[in-house]
C-alpha cells in the first residue's frame, strides 16, 4: 500500500505545475512615442539618464547630501513602506506554503469506562487506547492551479510593495532636495531684506541730517521712511517663512537637522550636467510607480486563475502513519504500527452563481487595473513633457531677470546720483529701490524655480533610488 500511496502522491504533485492564468500581455501605452515638441533637452548638452544615477551622484553639495542621508534613516513614512514589504513578503511565505503538506506529530491516550449493561456479561469495564501519529491533515493537491495562482498573485503584490518603497524614497529624496532650496532661497532673501534694510536705514539717516541743515525736506524723509519700514516687513516675513522651512525640513528628516547641515545661501546643488529624458517607452516602463500597477494588474490578472479553479474539484488528503496501542507501555512495541489514508474531493455542484460571479469579479478587477495602469502611465507622461518644457523657459527667464537686475541696478545708481547733485526729487530714488528690490527678490525665486525643476525632473524619470 505504501508504495501505491508514494505513487499517488507523486503524480498529484506532478501536475501541481498548471495554473488557469490568463496569458498576460502588457497593454500598450496610451502615450505618444517620443515627447512633444519643446519638451526636448538641450542641444548639444551632456545628459545623466535618472534611473541610472543614484541621488548620491546627482547632488553635490554635501550638505544636502548629509540631510538627504539623514531622512532614509529616519523618515517615518519611509520605515513604514518598508515595514509594508516585510508585511507583503510574510504573507506571500504563508500563501507560498499551502503548496506543501503541514506534517506534524499527534499523540493520545484515552480511557472510557464502559457501563455494565453495555457489555454481554454485565460487568462494567475501562478501555485505554493510546497512539502517535506523524502525518499531514485536509492537505489540498492543487491540480487545477488554485493555490499557485493564489500565491502568483501574492508574489506580484509583493513585487508592487518592493517598487512601492522605491517610489517612497524617490519622493522622499526630491521632497528634502526641494524643501532644502526653498530654506536656501529664503535664507538668500532674508539677507536681501537686511542689505535693503541697512541701504535705506543709512539713506534715512542721510537724508534726516539733510532735513535738519534745511536742505532736504520733510517729504523726502517720509518717503525714506517708507523704504525703511517695508524693508523691515520683508524682513520679519522671511524670517517667518526660514522658520517654517526648519520645521518642514525637520519632519522630513526625521529628527532635527544639524546647523551645520543648513544652507546659507542658494547656490548649484545638482552639478553642471542635464538630465537626459530618452524615450518614453524606456523611460516610463521603468519608474516605480507604473511598475508598481503593473505588478498589480499582473496580481489581478492571476486571481482570475483561482477563480477559475474554483469549478472545478478540490482534492485533499489526510495521512499519517504511527502506533496504537490499548496500553501505554506497548506502544512502541513490535506489531503496534498503524496507518491512514483519507483522500477527499469536493466537487461543486450548485453555488448559487458564486463561483460564476466571483470570476466574473476577478475580471473585472483586472480591467480595472488595466485602467490604473493606463491612466499611471498617462500622468507620468504629463509630468516628464511640463517639466522638460519647463526647463528651458526657466533657463530663459532667469537670463532675462538676470539682465533686467543689472538694469534696476544701474537705474537706481543715477538715479541717487540725480537726487544728491540736486537735478531729482527723492521720488525717482525710491521708485529705482522698489523696483531694484523687487527685480532681485524675484530673481531669487527664478533661480530657485530653476533648481527646483531639476530636481523634479531627477524624480518624474525615475531617479533617486
Amino acid at each position: 500500500m505504501r508504495p501505491r500511496l508514494i505513487l499517488f502522491v507523486g503524480a498529484a504533485l506532478a501536475l501541481t505545475g498548471c495554473t488557469m492564468i490568463p496569458k498576460y500581455a502588457r497593454p500598450t501605452a496610451p502615450v505618444p512615442p517620443a515627447w512633444p515638441e519643446g519638451a526636448a533637452p538641450v542641444p548639444g548638452a551632456p545628459g545623466l539618464a535618472a534611473a541610472e544615477t543614484p541621488w548620491q551622484q546627482f547632488f553635490t553639495d554635501r550638505r544636502l547630501a548629509g540631510v538627504i542621508e539623514l531622512a532614509l534613516q529616519n523618515n517615518r513614512d519611509l520605515r513604514a513602506a518598508a515595514l509594508t514589504v516585510e508585511k507583503v513578503q510574510a504573507l506571500y511565505r504563508i500563501q507560498r506554503s499551502q503548496l506543501f503538506p503541514m506534517v506534524g506529530v499527534l499523540a493520545t491516550g484515552e480511557k472510557v469506562r464502559i457501563p455494565g449493561k453495555e457489555n454481554d456479561n454485565g460487568v462494567a469495564k475501562t478501555t485505554s487506547a493510546y497512539s502517535v501519529n506523524l502525518g499531514t491533515t485536509g492537505w489540498e493537491l492543487d491540480l487545477f492551479g488554485r493555490i499557485r495562482s493564489l500565491k502568483t498573485a501574492a508574489l506580484e503584490q509583493y513585487l508592487a510593495t518592493q517598487h512601492a518603497r522605491r517610489a517612497a524614497q524617490i519622493s522622499l529624496v526630491a521632497a528634502v532636495a526641494v524643501d532644502w532650496l526653498a530654506l536656501a532661497a529664503d535664507t538668500e532673501s532674508l539677507q536681501l531684506a537686511k542689505d535693503t534694510l541697512d541701504a535705506q536705514q543709512a539713506s534715512y539717516d542721510l537724508i534726516q541730517k539733510s532735513r535738519d541743515a534745511g536742505i532736504a525736506s520733510d517729504l523726502d524723509l517720509r518717503q525714506a521712511q517708507t523704504q525703511v519700514e517695508a524693508a523691515r516687513a520683508a524682513l520679519a516675513a522671511f524670517a517667518g517663512q526660514i522658520a517654517t522651512d526648519r520645521a518642514t525640513l525637520d519632519v522630513l528628516a526625521g529628527s532635527p537637522v544639524p546647523a551645520d547641515l543648513l544652507p546659507d545661501r542658494l547656490g548649484e546643488t545638482t552639478g553642471s550636467r542635464l538630465l537626459a529624458p530618452g524615450l518614453p517607452s524606456e523611460v516610463l516602463l521603468e519608474r516605480p510607480d507604473i511598475l508598481v500597477a503593473e505588478h498589480q494588474l499582473r496580481a489581478a490578472n492571476a486571481n482570475i486563475g483561482a477563480a477559475r479553479a474554483a469549478f472545478f474539484p478540490r482534492i485533499s488528503l489526510t495521512a499519517a502513519v504511527g502506533t496504537l496501542s490499548s496500553e501505554l507501555s506497548g506502544l512502541f512495541a513490535s506489531g503496534s504500527g498503524t496507518w491512514t489514508f483519507v483522500p477527499q474531493i469536493a466537487a461543486p455542484l450548485f453555488t448559487g452563481g458564486f463561483n460564476k460571479a466571483n470570476l466574473d469579479s476577478a475580471k473585472i478587477d483586472r480591467e480595472i487595473a488595466v485602467a490604473q495602469y493606463e491612466k499611471a502611465i498617462q500622468s507620468a507622461f504629463a509630468e516628464v513633457s511640463s517639466g522638460l518644457t519647463l526647463r528651458t523657459t526657466l533657463v530663459a527667464q532667469r537670463e532675462a531677470q538676470q539682465a533686467l537686475v543689472d538694469a534696476l541696478s544701474e537705474a537706481y545708481r543715477l538715479s541717487d546720483a540725480r537726487y544728491k547733485a540736486g537735478i531729482d526729487s527723492y521720488l525717482a530714488v525710491l521708485v529705482a529701490q522698489r523696483s531694484q528690490f523687487a527685480g532681485q527678490q524675484a530673481l531669487i525665486n527664478v533661480r530657485f524655480a530653476e533648481q527646483a525643476n531639476l530636481v523634479t525632473l531627477y524624480k518624474v524619470l525615475g531617479g533617486g533610488a
